[in-house]
């Protein structure tokens, strides 16, 4: 039998950092990564056989649970009809139907390959929209790993954004606008000084890339009214938080309508997927009916198209989503009495079924207070809760996820390990 030390080793002479995404190469959290062998359910077992309960869910996808029958068995009666063609086909029509049928202001969708991509191509059609060339983005929110995107706050709150990337050209970057998530007030500046050059503002609606980050009252609203104000375009992000938080998404639950939202995740049900949704007369800019160009050879592959109507299928079963969302907020809860319990300034949050954990005594409304948590004893509560067998992400900034495999024995374990844990790190 391998090790996970074994692999990590061999992985590195022939991948870069030995991984193929930054965050899971464990630099945040230090150690050697897991190598996983496989998964089902709530769980995943690595290389040396050892089970963790799942908090990780592929970074969001699997809101099902791993390896859900109803996913594999789609995906494998799509494959016995080909892999992909590069050719319509009738499978993303109606993935397409579902998303608008969910989300009123989508009327028309265009697939790609990854939500990095959708975003990307979003701001492509707010700029050809619009006209115009600066877009506003907010500190500690992802949204991939397009050049524009990977952009930091500047020297000051009111600042050009500087890169946040080698290889990305100050040039470039000068275009991109940086605000502080759920302080309207940066953003109010920025249109102030630039009311006729912002394209669009993109935003998590519940910001997932920095931890769990909710917005504060009113602030959703606020961006809607300065959009609409200035002429520029609202996008919400909703890789991560489309049919995490509701089955609307977030913006259901904020009961803001934006003029684009970007899916990803969910709606492919662990296969590579993104999509761009809107209004027809901005959608139908892109080509072939508009000058914006965007395509993949890729997009609407059947087998995504399958995975993602097989997941919403699941999910959108009377009270599934409801129940789901009680027992992620029960184990919330329930992380919460242990702090409490034993005395350690931590937290956690949640809504829908994606939750976050934080060193902090209450939770975080910024991304500065994110960056105020005790890092240190956060990479000593992760390891000895990897060592109980529970997996959540390997960063102190990144959400976790709960799934419709948990059940209350796996939540259950989670706290018990969670109250060790935190003993052990008070």
């Amino acid at each position: 039998m391998t090790t996970n030390a074994a692999e990590f080793e061999r992985a590195k002479r022939v991948l870069v950092g030995g991984v193929n995404s930054a965050v899971r190469a464990f630099r945040a959290v230090g150690g050697t990564p897991r190598f996983i062998d496989r998964a089902e359910g709530a769980y995943l077992w690595d290389v040396e056989g050892r089970r963790y309960i799942d908090y990780l869910g592929s970074w969001g996808p699997m809101i099902a649970g791993q390896s859900h029958p109803r996913v594999v068995a789609a995906v494998q009666l799509a494959a016995t009809r080909g892999l992909s063609f590069g050719a319509p086909n009738t499978l993303e029509s109606d993935l397409a139907e579902r998303l608008c049928a969910l989300f009123p202001h989508v009327e028309k969708v265009r697939f790609t390959s990854s939500g990095t991509e959708a975003a990307m191509s979003a701001i492509r059609l707010a700029r050809g929209y619009t006209g115009r060339s600066k877009i506003l983005k907010f500190e500690g929110c992802y949204h991939g790993t397009a050049d524009s995107l990977l952009v930091k706050a500047g020297s000051g709150a009111l600042a050009f954004g500087t890169p946040s990337s080698a290889g990305v050209p100050p040039d470039l970057a000068r275009h991109t606008l940086v605000a502080q998530f759920n302080d309207l007030a940066s953003v109010q500046a920025l249109f102030e000084q630039h009311p006729e050059d912002i394209a669009c503002v993109m935003v998590e609606p519940v910001a997932g890339n920095m931890n769990l980050i909710l917005p504060a009252p009113g602030f959703h609203q606020g961006l809607r009214e300065l959009c609409t104000r200035y002429g520029a375009l609202l996008i919400f992000d909703e890789v991560m938080t489309g049919f995490r938080v509701s089955l609307g998404g977030a913006q259901q639950v904020l009961g803001v309508v934006p003029d684009m939202s970007a899916f990803g995740k969910v709606i492919g049900g662990g296969m590579p997927v993104g999509a761009i949704g809107g209004s027809a007369k901005v959608m139908d800019l892109m080509a072939p009916l508009g000058p914006v160009y965007q395509a993949g050879t890729l997009s609407g592959n059947p087998i995504a198209m399958a995975a993602g109507l097989a997941t919403l299928d699941i999910i959108s079963a009377p009270g599934w989503f409801d129940t789901v969302s009680a027992r992620c907020a029960r184990l919330v809860e329930g992380m919460n009495q242990a702090a409490r319990d034993t005395g350690v300034a931590f937290c956690a949050q949640s809504i829908g079924a994606m939750a976050g954990c934080y060193m902090l005594a209450s939770p975080p409304t910024s991304f500065a207070q994110v960056q105020a948590q005790d890092v240190e004893r956060f990479k000593r509560f992760y390891h000895l809760m990897l060592d109980e067998g529970v997996y959540l992400p390997p960063s102190p900034v990144e959400a976790f996820f709960f799934s419709g495999a948990h059940s209350d024995a796996d939540i259950d374990a989670t706290l018990a390990a969670a109250r060790r844990s935190l003993a052990a790190v008070a």
